[in-house]
């Protein structure tokens, strides 16, 4: 009988080894921290870039074949080059209404809730999250929520830098 309570104790002892073993390292630790903080300052530039029409910063979040897609509207553009074609029609649309006299279209701001971070290796990740926009059409009209739904960003670390590889925005999963 206490052949079969050491035998359990020095078994117990080594699942504990094992699962410390097997537990990441302070230095892990940190690293991970510092790429989620990169990775939300990442997605900070991303959405600022969409929202004030910078093209430029819009398509430097993502990676040079970086891709963009979202099944509501159809949009899909790969490349930085039609990535910053995509928000340049976008202004250009917007500076067309402007000289043609009709009511600008209301400001978005884009945001994203519940985002959650997941590690595929040191390299690259997936950003999970739910996102919408804040629409501001005047001082006299109450702000709306438009365009809900959900993204799944592949995000690759390329010469030390958090990039976005793929943006897929839609409603469903």
């Amino acid at each position: 009988m206490r052949n079969i309570g050491l035998q359990v104790l020095v078994g117990c002892a080594l699942i504990a080894g094992l699962a410390y073993a097997a537990s990441p390292t302070d230095e892990a630790v940190l690293r991970e921290a510092r790429d989620r903080a990169e990775i939300e300052a990442l997605m900070w530039r991303y959405a600022r870039a969409l929202d004030s029409g910078d093209a430029e910063a819009y398509a430097a979040a993502y990676t040079e074949d970086g891709q963009f897609s979202s099944g509501n509207s159809g949009t899909m553009a790969k490349g930085r080059e039609a990535l910053r074609k995509m928000i340049d029609n976008s202004r250009r649309a917007r500076d067309e209404r402007a000289a043609n006299g009709e009511a600008p279209r209301p400001q978005m701001y884009h945001m994203t809730a519940d985002s959650y971070v997941e590690f595929l290796s040191e390299d690259h990740a997936l950003h999970h999250a739910y996102y919408f926009g804040a629409v501001v059409a005047g001082e006299d009209t109450p702000a709306r929520i438009a365009g809900p739904g959900i993204s799944v960003d592949e995000l690759v670390r390329v010469d030390g830098k958090w990039l976005i590889k793929s943006r897929t925005v839609g409603l469903k999963d």
